[in-house]
Parts: structure tokens; sequence; C-alpha cells
């Protein structure tokens, strides 16, 4: 398979960084001590996301494992922003739930 029959995947990756990276920096200017998981996953899920999303670009032979890992990741911080009232957190909730959908595809 070519890159382009993972784009909305690489989509979806790329905007659950985008969504984890604005989160991770506007958790960093409130309460960080209150938002340390927070802001911990949100680096993680943006990290993983983009290795995953640099992968596919080259067709990684390990698109099962990229994929579980990043399910994991993004279930994990989503879970996390959900407990929080902030839109950024909110918006990365969402994000990390859309991304963790078309990482569980990849593995069906």
């Amino acid at each position: 398979m070519t890159d382009k029959n993972y784009q909305k995947v690489i989509e979806s990756l790329h905007a659950c960084m985008e969504a984890c990276n604005h989160c991770y920096t506007s958790s960093l200017e409130e309460d960080a001590n209150h938002m340390k998981a927070c802001i911990r996953l949100n680096r993680e899920c943006a990290t993983i996301c983009s290795a995953f999303e640099q992968a596919l670009s080259y067709n990684t032979a390990f698109i099962q494992e990229y994929a579980k890992l990043c399910k994991t990741a993004c279930v994990a911080c989503g879970d996390e922003c959900s407990k929080h009232n902030h839109d950024h957190c909110k918006k990365c909730a969402e994000s990390c739930y859309a991304c963790a959908k078309e990482c569980a595809q990849l593995i069906a």
C-alpha cells in the first residue's frame, strides 16, 4: 500500500499531534502542577502520532505495531484530557479519540 491509502489516517495523526501540542502549551500556562498528567500525556501522544505519521509516509513494515501503540496513547491522552473543562483539553480529547478510531481500523 502507498501512503495515499493511508491519507485519512495521516490527516488524523497530524491533527491529533497538533491538538496535543496546543493542549500541552496551553496547559503549561495554567496550573501546571494540577495539569501534570495531561501535559505528560500530551507530549507522549504528540510524539507517537508524529512518528507514526512519518513512518506511514515511507511505507513502514510496522504498521500494526505503530497503530497499536498510537491507539493506546491516544485513548490514554483522550481520557486524561476529558477530565478537564478547558476548551483545549476538550478539543484534544476529541482529536485523540478520532485518531484512536483510525488506528483501530488499521489493526482490525
